[in-house]
């Protein structure tokens, strides 16, 4: 990375700089050709937005995309764009504001972003934050306005048009994403009260709800994503020991190849969980050894290049197979997740698919012998002892983020019921934890959840991840199949 000094810290390095030098920066520069074809959810970005116009007649909608946040100083994150916002505009560059401006027949989507930093502006040498020497090209306000089918403007027009609605009670922001804006709302240039907290709430949950049911186009990205990961596995697969010691971080680094190859980079931090810390829920540090005779619990997804994130889970046994301990553990969590993807329909509430994979899992805890009483028992809300060895739910909404549609209320997301094209996990899982005495010592250190990706349809379900195998025999088949073709060579099947 390129070094900063003293003067380069405040985001410019003009101080101090020669009027010949500056004059001779700014001379002699061809402009860049670029590509101005319509993203290709160009239509469904138009569409989404009248959804949101039509849940807010009158009212002014702020939703912004977010700032680059530093890693260290002088050296940023990599950025990533607000769902909400992404989901409304298709536009992936920070500090970008969407601002929904009521008329009479619904709103005017208005996109405001930074302007470039190109050489008429001298600002593609001088600012080093924003510089498109410094950090390569961006799209002017007119350009993006053809790529995405939407009014854009410079940013620098926004705290004016901000200002002259500040004090209306029909204004909704979406907060936590811009420091500026919400600083602005600190400040009381955006005043902060009871009632305008409570109406900036409702828009953020408001856009989750307009999220949960996919287009066709989303479907189709979280099938990409979930392509790509499967690849992702595959290649883990393929170098996997079956016969020594293999390190947690060189699986990590494994799959977020085969991430950034064919996406943005991973959807959420890896789980790459050997023996022990299988049973760990969202175990990340990823830096210890897998073993032969140990499970090796993989929860991992690929992000794709809009933006879109899968999230798988398998357990592989290291040496090829599942011990007589592990497979029982196993085919209890398989037999939750077939019960599950079972009654998974439009019109089915989201509480009932746990109740159902809650009981087979109570049962198979019951066989293992872990279980004090009746599984009715171990189910019973005063009692929940089944939970012991089971901490979290059937499974979650997927989308732009792997946790999706947050802010939605509970009466539309779990206590509410299943939609057609509603995409979501199922992940059962069982954790019996090695220091836990009530377990039996065969059964101590074995982790198991299983995942795939789901689509809600018409008729019932469509398994996105049904390239992965999940059966305990399919499982080692599939294992001792990757290891036979061995390790991809660059340049073959890398997409």
């Amino acid at each position: 990375m390129a070094g900063i000094g003293r003067e380069e810290r405040s985001g410019s390095i003009g101080r101090g700089v020669s009027r010949r030098w500056l004059d001779f920066m700014a001379t002699g520069w061809r402009e860049e050709e670029v590509d101005l074809s319509p993203v290709a959810q160009v239509k469904h970005l138009a569409r989404r937005r009248a959804l949101l116009s039509a849940v807010f007649p009158g009212d002014t909608l702020v939703i912004p995309t977010g700032n680059i946040h530093s890693r260290t100083f002088g050296a940023p994150y990599d950025f990533r764009a607000g769902s909400d916002f992404l989901w409304l505009t298709g536009d992936q560059d920070p500090d970008s504001v969407l601002v929904m401006h009521p008329t009479g027949m619904g709103h005017d989507a208005v996109l405001y972003v930074r302007p470039r930093s190109d050489s008429a502006s001298g600002a593609q040498y001088l600012d080093m934050t924003h510089g498109e020497i410094w950090h390569g090209r961006r799209f002017s306000p007119g350009e993006k306005a053809v790529r995405l089918g939407i009014e854009t403007r410079v940013l620098g027009e926004l705290p004016g048009v901000l200002g002259r609605v500040a004090s209306s009670d029909r204004l909704r922001v979406l907060r936590g994403y811009d420091r500026g804006i919400d600083g602005g709302l600190e400040r009381g240039v955006l005043p902060v009260t009871a009632g305008n907290v409570a109406r900036d709430g409702l828009l953020a949950s408001v856009l989750s709800e307009l999220r949960l049911v996919k287009d066709e186009w989303e479907i189709a990205q979280l099938q990409d994503a979930v392509d790509a990961t499967v690849r992702g596995f595959e290649d883990v697969a393929r170098r996997l020991r079956p016969d020594g010691v293999t390190a947690e971080r060189f699986v990590d680094g494994v799959f977020a190849w085969r991430a950034r190859v064919e996406g943005n980079g991973v959807g959420y931090s890896s789980v790459v969980a050997g023996g022990g810390r299988s049973t760990i829920l969202h175990w990340s540090r990823n830096d210890g050894v897998v073993e032969p005779g140990q499970v090796l619990l993989l929860d991992m997804g690929v992000e794709n290049v809009n933006g879109y994130t899968a999230d798988v889970t398998r357990v592989l046994p290291v040496s090829g197979s599942f011990s007589v301990a592990q497979r029982d553990v196993y085919d209890i969590v398989y037999a939750a997740r077939t019960a599950g993807l079972g009654v998974l329909a439009p019109g089915v509430a989201f509480v009932e698919v746990q109740e159902v994979c809650n009981r087979v899992l109570a049962e198979g805890l019951r066989g293992l012998g872990l279980l004090r009483g009746s599984v009715e028992e171990a189910l019973d809300p005063s009692s929940l002892e089944y939970r012991r060895w089971s901490l979290h739910g059937f499974g979650h909404m997927l989308g732009l983020d792997v946790h999706d549609c947050g802010h939605s209320r509970p009466e539309f997301y779990g206590g509410g019921v299943l939609r057609e094209n509603h995409v979501l996990t199922m992940e059962p899982g069982l954790y019996l934890q090695p220091h836990d005495e009530l377990v039996p010592a065969e059964l101590r250190g074995v982790g198991v959840r299983i995942e795939d990706d789901v689509q809600v349809t018409a008729s019932g379900a469509r398994v996105l991840t049904e390239a992965l195998p999940t059966q305990s025999h399919e499982v080692e088949s599939w294992l001792a199949a990757q290891r036979e073709a061995g390790p991809r060579k660059p340049g073959t099947d890398d997409h």
